[in-house]
């Protein structure tokens, strides 16, 4: 009785990190040019040799290699058609579009 009571707990916490990851938003901000307003796309300004990278809402910062901006557009194309804006305007840039979900069969 102790050991389902023990299971039933952890599953809870789990799910409950799942749900609470899921509802954080992660940002792409360009490193290069920090005073960009969404004036350009994010695909325009990696076209010109920007730099940028995902923050989440914790603010830990990943900065792309050309490797993984290219397996974001092939995968997740949407992700930069979104306005590009710089670190100062952090607050105003969009989330990252997620990807749709896959059903599982």
């Amino acid at each position: 009785m102790r050991s389902k009571l023990v299971v039933g707990f952890i599953l809870a916490v789990v799910a409950t990190m799942l749900i609470a990851s899921g509802a954080m938003a992660a940002k792409l901000l360009c490193v290069t040019d920090k005073d960009l307003k969404g004036d350009e796309t994010v695909a325009s300004c990696l076209a010109k040799g920007e730099k940028f990278a995902v923050v989440d809402d914790y603010g830990l910062v990943r900065i792309l290699s050309p490797e993984e901006v290219e397996l974001t557009r092939a995968f997740n194309p949407k992700a930069l058609q979104t306005r590009a804006f710089g670190m100062k305007y952090r607050k105003d840039a969009m989330p990252i579009t997620p990807l749709p979900r896959i059903p599982q069969p």
